[in-house]
């Protein structure tokens, strides 16, 4: 028996709520066991719905694998500030993905599940290339910014697609065996490779 699991809801929720609550107990499960645990049966003993609703909102178990993907982004984006003043972007930015919300464990354990999905799942492939263009368009802003502040000349947009993986990389080092690579280290890290062509930020 699923003591986990959530009793059964009666209460009306809108279409964008029952959305948002499937979201949020496929994120639940993926967390608890990978993709072996994002199962119809499972999402919805969690949401506390009938099975009948992924199809009803999504249309299908790969829309839902999906829409879980944009919500990891959006979760990383919300987390996003404006620079104090004298901060550059890229310190603000950095703060963000190199937050506790961000990177730890159990989140980066969620992405390693999902990007293993992508290079089968052509629906998410495509989702990520859309996210991965904001992204890397992002980071670029906050690289040049510094750079111009700085009255260095760079490839913003190379820098950003070296300094991505680097993150990602730090991010599944961590989710590994986090005392291997604390927060502290994967910081440092990131400045090593960027202060070389930006200098200080």
């Amino acid at each position: 028996m699923n003591t986990n699991a959530r009793a059964p809801r009666f209460n009306r929720l809108t279409s964008t709520e029952r959305r948002a609550d499937l979201i949020e107990a496929g994120l639940t499960c993926m967390a608890r066991g990978g993709i072996q645990e994002f199962t119809v049966d499972r999402i919805c003993a969690e949401a506390g719905v009938s099975r009948g609703l992924i199809t009803h909102h999504f249309g299908s178990m790969s829309a839902l694998l999906t829409a879980v993907y944009a919500k990891k982004y959006d979760d990383a984006t919300s987390l996003r500030r404006a620079p104090a003043p004298g901060e550059s972007q890229l310190s603000a930015l950095l703060d963000a993905l190199l937050s506790p919300e961000v990177f730890n464990r159990e989140s980066y354990s969620i992405w390693l599940t999902l990007w293993g999905q992508i290079c089968i799942n052509e629906e998410m492939r495509a989702e990520h290339r859309a996210q991965y263009a904001v992204y890397v368009s992002d980071v670029a802003a906050a690289i040049d910014d510094v750079a111009s502040r700085n009255g260095r000349i760079v490839d913003a947009r190379m820098l950003a697609r070296t300094l991505i993986p680097l993150l990602d990389g730090l991010g599944i080092q961590h989710a590994i065996d986090p005392d291997s690579m604390p927060l502290l280290n994967a910081r440092s890290a990131c400045r090593t490779l960027l202060e070389p062509h930006l200098g200080p930020f």
